[in-house]
C-alpha cells in the first residue's frame, strides 16, 4: 500500500532536437537502461529553470548549444524504483558539433526511422507526440 507516496520522484528535461525532418536520439551507455533509446536531458537542479537545465544538460551530454523551443509534453511514468516527471521541448542545435560525452550512440531518426530503435519506457510517449505534429 501507499504505492506513490513512498516512491521518489525524479523531475528531468528532454530536448527534441531537430533539423528539417529529424529527431536527435540518443543510447545509453550505462545503468539498468544500458542500450536503451531515449532523448538527451537530464535532472534540473535547484533554482534553475526548465529551459536553463536543458541548455545546461545538453551542454555537459553533447557539448553543443540549443535553442529551446516550445514544451511538446510532459510525461509521468513509473518506473518500478521511482515515478518520473519528464518536461519535452522542442529544440534546435544552434552551433558546434555533437560529441556523444555520455552516450553509448546516437542517430538522426526521420519520423518512418522512430521504431527503429528501442525507446526507454518513459521515451514512448514522447515519440507517439511526436508523431502527431505534422
Amino acid at each position: 500500500m501507499g504505492g506513490l507516496k513512498n516512491m521518489k520522484t525524479i523531475e528531468v528535461v528532454a530536448a527534441i532536437i531537430c533539423d528539417s525532418n529529424r529527431v536527435f536520439a540518443t543510447q545509453r551507455g550505462y545503468g539498468e537502461f544500458e542500450g536503451w533509446w531515449e532523448f538527451p536531458g537530464g535532472k534540473i537542479e535547484q533554482g534553475e529553470s526548465h529551459h536553463e537545465a536543458l541548455k545546461r544538460e545538453i551542454r555537459e551530454e553533447l557539448a553543443v548549444e540549443i535553442e529551446v523551443g516550445e514544451r511538446l509534453c510532459t510525461v509521468e511514468y513509473d518506473y518500478p524504483m521511482f515515478h518520473l516527471t519528464m518536461h519535452c521541448y522542442m529544440a534546435s542545435q544552434l552551433d558546434g558539433d555533437i560529441a556523444l560525452l555520455e552516450h553509448k550512440a546516437a542517430r538522426w531518426l526521420t519520423k518512418s526511422e522512430l521504431d527503429e530503435v528501442e525507446w526507454l519506457p518513459a521515451d514512448v510517449s514522447v515519440v507517439d507526440s511526436l508523431r502527431s505534429i505534422d
